[in-house]
């Protein structure tokens, strides 16, 4: 029977770091790349450099369209790391606060470990709304990995 881990992906150097973290793991093992939109992120919830000035109205029709896109984008690459590796990969996506939605899927999927980055945010950002690898080692069901 393979293990379930659990790899929250935003598309930075990190979410791609703990996934191939995870695709190093040994024995059998099924992978899920989860993404998070988070509606109060006006940036899709992606590592990607966004000006919201330039991009559709937040919370718009058009601006989850653009969300979608990202997550396409940031799955696309998790489909790359895998080909390299003899672990199965499946992609899914949530709506809402990023720490919570990641426990909420550990618990209703009979996740094994969750393997996370350790950080996206810094400084006065990191202090008003906390870090999402922070409060996942908080609540996590499982273990949790967080990768540097």
């Amino acid at each position: 029977m393979s293990r379930q881990l659990l790899v929250p992906v935003d598309g930075s150097p990190l979410s791609k770091r703990a996934l191939e973290y995870a695709f190093d793991e040994e024995g059998s093992i099924s992978v899920v790349a989860l993404h998070v939109i988070d509606p109060s992120d006006p940036g899709y919830s992606s590592a990607t450099d966004v000006d919201v000035r330039n991009e559709p109205p937040h919370g718009s029709r058009e601006w989850y369209q653009r969300a979608a896109e990202e997550e396409e984008r940031i799955f696309d690459d998790a489909r790359e790391l895998a080909a390299d590796s003899d672990a199965d990969l499946s992609t899914d996506s949530a709506l809402g606060e990023p720490a919570r939605e990641i426990v909420d899927y550990a618990e209703d999927n009979d996740i094994d470990q969750i393997v996370l980055g350790g950080h996206g945010r810094s400084g006065t950002t990191r202090m008003l709304l906390g870090s999402v690898a922070e409060m996942v080692v908080r609540r996590s069901p499982v273990s949790v990995t967080v990768v540097r």
